[in-house]
């Protein structure tokens, strides 16, 4: 009993802290905030590989939407969770796709979609979670005349993706 106690206690504390992260998001995200670039804080010393910044990470674009990782082993080395921002545009869809070393946890922070997920979907707005496990083949559509918004987080920092769908061109 014991073992399931920590183990239930580990899954809140990553929901927590989801749930954190994407309030932050909602109130402060690297588009929504008109601060200058020049007035940017630093990442102190010591914390390089611990603390990332959005306003200093790339951000993949491509046909359908963009993608910002925040965390993930390449960034912060030994992580063990990989976590990023996922934007579709209106009328858009991510390519069907699954992970196969990991659950996928997607948060909506804006917009609304219909999420696939081995043949069924759920419609999702904003505040809704929906946690896709290890090889479940899934994609999001978005429904709605504004982005869609999404926190994803991944049970690894290593994430592998299998595209199912071919990735559309920019």
């Amino acid at each position: 009993m014991g073992a399931s106690l920590s183990v239930n206690r580990r899954n809140t504390m990553k929901i927590i802290v989801i749930a954190v992260l994407a309030l932050g998001l909602c109130n402060s995200g690297p588009a929504g905030d008109n601060k200058p670039v020049g007035l940017t804080p630093s990442i102190p010393a010591g914390w390089e590989g611990k603390v990332t910044d959005a306003a200093q990470l790339p951000v993949e674009q491509s046909a359908w939407g963009t993608l910002q990782w925040l965390c993930n082993e390449k960034l912060m080395p030994g992580s063990e969770q990989t976590v990023g921002l996922a934007t579709i545009f209106p009328g858009k869809h991510n390519p069907v796709h699954y992970h196969p070393d990991c659950e996928e946890v997607l948060y909506v922070i804006s917009g609304q979609g219909v999420q696939s997920y081995d043949g069924r979907t759920v419609l999702l707005k904003a505040g809704m979670t929906v946690r896709i496990p290890a090889k479940v083949k899934h994609n999001l559509v978005n429904t709605g005349a504004e982005a869609l918004r999404t926190l994803v987080s991944f049970s690894s920092g290593a994430r592998k993706t299998v595209w199912i769908e071919e990735q559309p061109t920019k």
